[in-house]
């Protein structure tokens, strides 16, 4: 199944690049004949419609309507016994394996700067009772 999703997917490249020459004309004659009646027959239709017959999955996401899919179709594409159409867009999917390397996402954080006439509370979270003064001129006033 892999195989014939590779084939539909170069095949995708090849009509979709620039106005194809003659030697892409005959490549797109032969990928053509690989891939099965019925197959060809939906991702033509697509394709005549402007869209791509392929769509890659990235992260559980068909990237062809960037909608989540099933975890059941996730398990059947990393299987590779069944060809799936998305529910969504009808495209055939293909799973992008993923790489094992984690990208760095840890980001130096700059220290805040002191801006000059602002004063910056040593407890935010603690209000400040009132000072001294007011507490005399409440017991004066009594």
């Amino acid at each position: 199944m892999k195989e014939l999703l590779n084939n539909l997917l170069k095949l995708q490249a090849i009509q979709f690049q620039e106005p194809p020459g003659k030697p892409a004309m005959a490549e797109v004659e032969a990928l053509r004949v690989l891939v099965p009646s019925q197959v060809l027959a939906h991702y033509d239709r697509l394709v005549s419609r402007g869209k791509k017959g392929v769509a890659l999955v990235k992260n559980q996401v068909c990237t062809g309507c960037h909608m989540r899919l099933p975890i059941g179709t996730i398990n059947t594409l990393m299987q590779g016994t069944d060809l799936r159409l998305c529910e969504m867009c009808g495209r055939y999917l293909l799973l992008v394996p993923q790489t094992e390397e984690v990208p760095a996402v840890a980001v130096a954080v700059a220290p805040a700067r002191k801006v000059k006439g602002v004063k910056i509370p040593k407890h935010p979270g603690k209000r400040k009772v009132a000072g001294k003064a007011e507490d005399k001129a409440v017991e004066n006033a009594d």
